[in-house]
């Protein structure tokens, strides 16, 4: 028998790492995850921010990094030019501070259109997932190791599983599109 609680694990993992991107995702207010995982070439390895020392929000237009080494900062200053998230990076010789600009109408626009595009990547991965989970609920089936009834009642669980976690991904986007149109 197919137990579709072990295969939940797959259908989580796609909703996570569609929550932690759209995280990265620049709103009308300053957030550490902007930033958190720019890679710095430090040490010689390219290493995340996350890494280096800590990540402050000051106020809402402003990230305040302060890394435990200050040698690593004109590097930190670099990595936040090149990662091109919209916003300027000034060292003080202690700190990194990530100055975010008032996000525009169509900055907003763009960004919603971004999200929208990366929503639809989410529902693929996830019907991808559905896919081949029922494909191994008709091999099963073909292989004589479940009934037809059996075939039928998981495929029902199955479709109620993906729409669970569609919805879960759907709610996720609406929230993050209000914050980004929120003025």
């Amino acid at each position: 028998m197919i137990d579709l609680k072990s295969k939940k694990e797959s259908f989580e993992t796609h909703v996570e790492h569609f929550r932690d991107e759209i995280g990265r995702l620049r709103t009308g207010r300053a957030n550490a995850a902007l930033v958190d995982q720019i890679l710095v070439d430090a040490y010689g390895t390219m290493t995340p921010i996350l890494h280096l020392g800590t990540i402050s929000i000051p106020d809402a237009r402003s990230i305040l990094i302060t890394p435990w080494d200050t040698s690593v900062l004109k590097e930190i200053e670099k990595a936040i030019a090149a990662a091109n998230i919209g916003a300027q990076a000034s060292n003080d010789g202690a700190s990194v501070r990530v100055s975010l600009p008032t996000l525009t109408e169509e900055n907003r626009k763009n960004l919603t259109k971004l999200l929208r595009e990366r929503t639809e990547k989410a529902r693929i991965a996830l019907r991808g997932v559905r896919d081949d989970i029922r494909d191994t609920i008709m091999q099963a089936q073909r292989n004589k190791e479940i009934t037809e009834d059996d075939k039928f009642q998981l495929l029902k669980k199955l479709d109620e599983m993906t729409k669970e976690f569609v919805d879960a991904v759907e709610t996720a986007a609406a929230k993050k599109e209000q914050d980004i149109m929120t003025i």
